[in-house]
């Protein structure tokens, strides 16, 4: 996309709507409503705690409701998050947008098996999975994965009434022709912008389901889909290790029907991203998105957002979401580097199936704000304050209590811990490991849904 509204192309800035929310007057303001009462820290906590950053400090951009009570400052710049590791700056980018100008069909199989949305599937509709058998899971046959599974991947492209366009990836899930993709992707071109969904060399229309900028995703339909569909299998997520081998499969640059391979490369990543609204869905907010991502060297580029990451048996472990690349890289030049990001195929599911019923959803929270660790030690984030009322102060989280691990993944910052309990699921429990009074203890809460 070259149109000169939009700045950069392979960027969520480059799908900005105009801002018309205002956050809070104070960063660490209580994010649900009515009066709250906060009790006093222990004067025995090994982790002092710095007093609220004034606001001059932290950018006028926060995020989604966050999943601790409070909205935390995530970025202090007024565009992509950028972090420096040694002499090394990258910039975590939007993979939505491809440059080029091919747009060709492609097909998913496997779907939400026991969702609601499969289980009133169309009766006209007959739908086969991508899941395969391979001889070695250890080394997958590439081909045959490929053949399956890129059946159920489709290229999207979407023409805003303003004449923007964009383009993306989407996975079939179910036999009714729902598919998943990145909000970003179908969101960038504000209201009423007309869907394309290109498979089986077929071009269909599509309408927007339901978006979820919090965690950009969305959800959209063929408006007649065709008689037969291969959906999407989902694999368990809680079986993929670091080292896995994985599959990446969408439409990069306008390049449909593209296959990259790599291996898992990390797990529970957590990246920041801008995400995506226009005023009619998402009332104008612009939001942050913390994601705890898979991480892969599958090379990524723009137009892979919204496509699958599959494992060796064909079946999706996650959905592509942006990629890093070098911050002295000119967005012209920005492309895959071996850093590429996927949201994980159970927090898909979660959102996906409730995007689905009722067009919108729940995230979690705890009820806490939190800082880094400022001095050495155990890495974790901080509790700084518990909201009064809250499932934190149910489960007896206090002021000063250092969380290191959320349901066992570890938590090295405050981000992490966003990221951590975002990935969670409202009125699932979780357990938290704590450090307090240099005594490892473990906690568990039960997240309730955050106030949109």
């Amino acid at each position: 996309m070259t149109n000169e509204q939009h700045p950069n192309p392979w960027s969520r800035d480059g799908w900005r709507a105009p801002d018309t929310w205002q956050p809070p007057a104070h960063p660490n303001a209580p994010a649900q409503p009515g009066p709250q009462s906060h009790p006093a820290q222990d004067q025995r906590t090994p982790y002092p705690q710095p007093t609220p950053q004034p606001e001059s400090h932290v950018s006028a951009s926060y995020g989604p409701p966050s999943p601790f009570g409070t909205p935390t400052p995530t970025t202090s710049a007024p565009r992509s998050r950028s972090r420096v590791a040694g002499l090394l700056a990258v910039a975590v980018l939007a993979a939505g947008v491809g440059g080029g100008a091919g747009f060709a069909a492609s097909q998913w199989s496997g779907g939400l098996a026991d969702s609601a949305a499969s289980a009133s599937a169309s009766a006209s509709t007959e739908a086969t999975e991508t899941q395969i058998v391979q001889a070695d899971p250890n080394n997958p046959n590439w081909t045959e994965v490929a053949e399956s599974a890129v059946q159920a991947v489709v290229a999207i492209q979407v023409q805003g009434q303003d004449g923007s366009a964009g383009q993306g990836s989407g996975v079939v899930i179910d036999a009714d022709g729902h598919i998943v993709t990145n909000n970003h992707v179908v969101s960038g071109s504000g209201s009423n912008a007309q869907i394309v969904v290109l498979l089986d060399d077929t071009s269909y229309a599509a309408e927007v389901v339901g978006t979820d900028p919090s965690t950009d995703l969305a959800v959209i339909k063929l408006v007649d889909p065709p008689s037969k569909l291969t959906v999407m299998s989902i694999a368990d997520e809680s079986e993929l290790q670091v080292g896995d081998p994985v599959m990446a499969i969408g439409n990069p640059l306008g390049l449909a029907d593209t296959v990259t391979t790599g291996i898992v490369s990390a797990l529970n990543r957590p990246v920041t991203t801008r995400a995506v609204s226009n005023t009619t869905i998402a009332q104008g907010r612009d939001d942050l998105v913390v994601t705890a991502a898979i991480q892969t060297n599958a090379a990524i580029n723009p137009g892979n957002s919204g496509g699958a990451l599959v494992n060796g048996e064909g079946q999706l472990v996650g959905v592509t979401s942006s990629i890093a690349s070098l911050a002295s890289s000119s967005s012209s030049q920005a492309g895959n580097i071996g850093l590429g990001f996927a949201i994980g195929a159970g927090q898909v599911k979660y959102v996906t199936e409730q995007l689905i019923e009722k067009g919108v959803a729940e995230h979690p929270q705890i009820g806490i704000s939190a800082s880094d660790v400022s001095r050495t030690g155990p890495l974790g984030a901080v509790v700084a304050e518990v909201v009064a009322g809250s499932p934190a102060e149910a489960g007896g989280l206090r002021a000063g209590d250092l969380i290191t691990e959320v349901d066992g993944a570890p938590v090295s910052s405050t981000e992490s811990l966003v990221a951590l309990v975002r990935n969670g699921q409202v009125g699932r429990e979780m357990t938290l490991s704590v450090v307090r009074d240099d005594e490892e203890i473990e906690i568990t809460v039960t997240p309730v849904a955050a106030a949109r």
